[in-house]
């Protein structure tokens, strides 16, 4: 199962595995206080992909279409986060505000999507 949590909202131990998808630490969060389990910078977008986007929703279907593409690339990160979220939670921390178009929403549809494909 996988969830999504802003990395500033309170660690949970319904949280399970929490693995930090961006690839820069969140402003202002300590490591203790964000309880991050496992950091998968290389799985994030790359940066320039991330500053085009600029969290602008008009820019959200490419986006979308963008860091898929770039996620075919990382196809062991995949395989690794699909292990993982077999038989328990691993929550996906992010830190942008927008809770709707962000990279972890993407990245959860297509772990999940490659697993539906599999079986």
């Amino acid at each position: 199962m996988i969830r999504l949590k802003r990395a500033y909202e309170k660690p949970a131990a319904e949280d399970g595995e929490r693995i930090l998808v961006d690839r820069l630490w969140p402003r202002g969060l300590t490591k203790q206080k964000a309880r991050i389990d496992l950091w998968m910078k290389g799985i994030a977008p790359s940066t320039e992909l991330r500053k085009w986007f600029g969290h602008d929703p008009s820019k959200w279907e490419e986006f979308q279409r963008r860091y898929t593409a770039e996620l075919k690339e990382h196809a062991d990160l995949i395989k690794e986060l699909q292990q993982k979220a077999r038989g328990a939670t691993v929550t996906l921390i992010y830190a942008a505000r927008d809770e709707v178009h962000n990279e972890a929403v993407v990245l959860k549809e297509f772990v999940e999507r490659a697993a539906r494909r599999a079986h």
